[in-house]
């Protein structure tokens, strides 16, 4: 089984790229389910839309996680309501509208759970993230009642990222951060067989501050009174993200590599 992950598409560019290129990766690579992370999809840069959804799912996205800027579209509120494929972090406080945890079938039969996590640290307002964890995989366990299972944390803080890819080590097939919209270049299998990477990058205009315009984010550095409010920067996508190889007998990880496609981002060797 081979899951990609793609990190945070960001904006017109980032979903452009996605809807151009995400068939022939696919085809080309052999990617059985595909996870993105789509909160930053919208015109705007925050937020998702249902358009936006709809265009990622018609890609060829299985499901679409999120995280702290997931309710910067209004409609999202009542469009995750009845959309199981979009995600939002599961330790937002209770009552939230939407899930947080999923677990969906891939035509071969096989079952795929996906938990989206939001961190502590630096972030808005949530429950613990990890007593959340703990409780979720003490009630699901792998290939007891999924075959493979994929958590996305959104955090700001690599440490708290980590710490959480020790924690479900040998527990999941993947633990995989997002938000910062940055690679790292941490991308492994840990001693226990969970495939892990800090941060999976996003999928946008790198030429760019995060994904947003590079002139007007510096003048907002500067205090300068023309800035306006950001907004997302339009040039060639890199598409980044994860691509992991599951063992159907163990529901672990066989081997990650880092997934880097066009833009101004190239794979490290």
């Amino acid at each position: 089984m081979k899951i990609l992950f793609l990190g945070d598409v960001a904006g017109p560019s980032g979903c452009k790229a996605v809807q151009g290129y995400l068939p022939q990766i696919k085809k080309k690579n052999k990617i059985d389910f595909v996870i993105a992370n789509g909160e930053n999809a919208s015109e705007a840069g925050v937020g998702i839309t249902e358009k936006n959804a709809e265009d990622m799912f018609n890609a060829g996205v299985n499901v679409i996680t999120s995280g702290n800027h997931i309710w910067d579209q209004k409609e999202t509120i009542e469009h995750i309501t009845k959309e199981k494929r979009l995600l939002r972090p599961e330790n937002l406080i209770e009552g939230t509208p939407g899930k947080g945890f999923e677990i969906y079938s891939v035509p071969s039969g096989e079952k795929i759970a996906v938990l989206n996590l939001m961190g502590n640290i630096f972030m808005k307002k949530c429950e613990d993230v990890f007593r959340t964890a703990e409780k979720i995989f003490n009630k699901f366990r792998l290939k007891r009642d999924a075959d493979f299972i994929v958590v996305d944390f959104h955090g700001e803080i690599t440490s708290e990222k980590m710490a959480m890819g020790h924690y479900l080590d040998g527990k999941a097939t993947l633990v995989i951060g997002t938000h910062t919209h940055v690679p790292t270049s941490d991308f492994r299998v840990l001693e226990n067989g969970t495939a892990y990477q800090s941060d999976a990058g996003m999928c946008g205009d790198y030429n760019s501050v995060i994904g947003m315009n590079k002139e007007n984010s510096l003048k907002k550095f500067f205090n300068n009174k023309e800035a306006k409010k950001h907004f997302p920067s339009l040039g060639d996508a890199t598409l980044s993200g994860i691509i992991v190889e599951g063992d159907l007998n163990t529901g672990l990880a066989k081997s990650a590599k880092q997934f880097l496609f066009g833009g101004v981002l190239k794979e490290v060797n």
